[in-house]
């Protein structure tokens, strides 16, 4: 078992949270979702999945250049406890503007916007350097 105060300082970022929360409830999110969903860049992403991975409530898996996140697999039943309670502490208004965005990403994705805003991201650095 992992050392239950790493376990509490992973849930005490309100972004670790939202993460869990969204992962939980879709099974499997790509680092790209959590970007856009929680509006945050992917290195600051990244930290917060790297900090909830190695506090052992993540799992991931790499397809092609994206990586996934779900809930780890082997989880103690004080930690899978504790994980089914977080989805009380979010307001439900919260979680339904979480999900929304994540589904307008979704959409976005599919019909090629988000390979478009990616490449116009990667243009603006380049014209700033």
């Amino acid at each position: 078992m992992r050392d239950p105060a790493l376990l509490f300082k992973a849930l005490s970022d309100e972004t670790r949270l939202q993460m869990l929360i969204l992962i939980r409830q879709h099974q499997e999110l790509c680092v790209c979702d959590l970007e856009n969903v929680l509006e945050i860049g992917q290195s600051k992403a990244s930290r917060h999945l790297r900090y909830l991975l190695n506090a052992g409530l993540l799992q991931d898996r790499r397809e092609a250049i994206w990586i996934y996140y779900r809930i780890a697999d082997k989880l103690s039943p004080g930690h899978r406890a504790i994980l089914e309670s977080i989805d009380q502490l979010i307001e439900p208004e919260k979680l339904a503007e979480l999900n929304s965005k994540l589904a307008d990403w979704r959409d976005q994705k599919k019909c090629g916007v988000a390979r478009e805003k990616s490449a116009n991201k990667i243009i603006t650095l380049e014209n700033t350097l």
